[in-house]
């Protein structure tokens, strides 16, 4: 019996081993499957959004898009940093995702009406997702260190107040919750920046987290062909149809190359100022790739009109103008930035250049095609500035 009782407990200290401790984040590990799963988990619940967004074109539903997909990427941040900050290859870090994966389901299923009949449904769930997010984070500070303890107590509690404050909303009024909502994340995330920002010691971007940020971009980019897809299967197949779906894709496409060729799988500089301006640019701009796949289906179905419906006009483009500022103010962040300014510098006056353009487009409001094509080649212009500048550099070398 001793000898079982010894067996059993080495068998759980393998299996259920405590979070690691503050301070001792792996600076170099491979993201696992489970966080790839999590991460396509957490793509449902944005796609769920813009769905929902693509037949509510309006300020109101941009507004509801706007306050649910903030609680969603502030629930996916958590979930991302306590892993690459406390997870372990065990059975209890196992547990510690499985258990906000179950916490997310039912979020995901209410999200079509939260801003509606299914708001009370939606703030219920999303205050279980906060507080298992408060509970999973106390256990990991407990017994930390006294230079972490601070910093831990105020996260626990911040996250703690943002779960009771969701539960509170179940019972105001549809724009009452959406306005509380709304204001919750920003002062959610404004907390986070000033913890970031003076807590000590500063969190340190790993190469892990830096991949998982490019993975969550990838994965919503589906959207893109989600929403191109979706709107095909549900139009006549013609060539001008195909034609306009095939240019949708090929603007996902095009956003995809502007983060990866300026900013992905870069780390940002490593002080507490960049590390915030890092992690919080990844949150327009992930919201505005959802809201480009957003338009696909409008895009497709109106593909023979005279002029594209204003709504999809100015959601696309104008996301698209987020989404090459957004990335510039990662550009921003980075260590490159700096040693490289002769190549980042122009590529950021194009993209300046280019975002007045999209928006002058919106104005017009070509036919579907000419305005893909257009996107498409604006889209182009900062990849060609940053090919020129290369070889320039390059020359200048030899």
């Amino acid at each position: 019996m001793p000898e079982a009782r010894e067996r059993w407990a080495r068998l759980h200290r393998r299996l259920w081993q405590p979070p690691r401790p503050h301070g001792e984040q792996p600076l170099e590990r491979v993201v696992s499957p489970l966080e790839l799963f999590y991460d396509l988990v957490v793509v449902v619940l944005v796609g769920q959004t813009a769905h929902h967004l693509s037949g509510h074109l309006t300020w109101r539903g941009l507004a509801e898009f706007a306050a649910v997909f903030t609680l969603i990427w502030i629930a996916w941040l958590n979930g991302s940093l306590y892993h690459d900050l406390h997870g372990r290859e065990d059975a209890r870090s196992r547990t510690v995702l499985l258990v906000q994966i179950l916490a997310m389901v039912p979020l995901g299923a209410f999200i079509p009406e939260a801003g509606g009949s299914g708001g009370f449904a939606f703030s219920v769930s999303a205050a279980v997702l906060f507080a298992v997010l408060t509970l999973i984070w106390r256990l990991a500070g407990r017994g930390t260190s006294a230079e972490y303890r601070r910093s831990s107590l105020v996260f626990v509690a911040g996250t703690a107040a943002c779960a009771a404050l969701l539960a509170s909303t179940a019972s105001l009024p549809a724009d009452g919750r959406l306005t509380v909502w709304l204001l919750l994340g920003l002062v959610y995330l404004a907390g986070f920046s000033v913890m970031i920002g003076t807590a000590a010691p500063g969190l340190t971007v790993t190469p892990a987290l830096i991949e998982r940020f490019g993975l969550l971009i990838i994965i919503v980019l589906g959207e893109t062909v989600v929403g191109v897809v979706d709107g095909l299967a549900h139009e006549p197949a013609n060539t001008l149809t195909i034609a306009v779906g095939l240019v949708a894709v090929v603007i996902g496409f095009g956003a995809w190359w502007t983060y990866f060729d300026f900013v992905g799988h870069r780390p940002p500089r490593p002080t507490r100022a960049a590390t915030v301006q890092w992690i919080l640019a990844h949150l327009p701009l992930t919201a505005a790739v959802a809201a480009m796949g957003a338009t696909m289906p409008g895009l497709v179905e109106h593909a023979h009109a005279d002029r594209t419906p204003a709504s999809i006009a100015w959601l696309l483009c104008a996301a698209t103008v987020v989404a090459l500022g957004a990335t510039m103010a990662l550009a921003a962040s980075l260590e490159a930035w700096s040693g490289d300014r002769a190549f980042y510098r122009p590529v950021a006056r194009t993209c300046a250049a280019v975002g007045v353009l999209c928006l002058a487009l919106a104005v017009v409001r070509p036919t579907p095609l000419p305005l893909g094509v257009a996107l498409v080649v604006l889209l182009g212009m900062p990849w060609c500035v940053a090919v020129i500048r290369h070889t320039a550099n390059d020359t200048g070398r030899e």
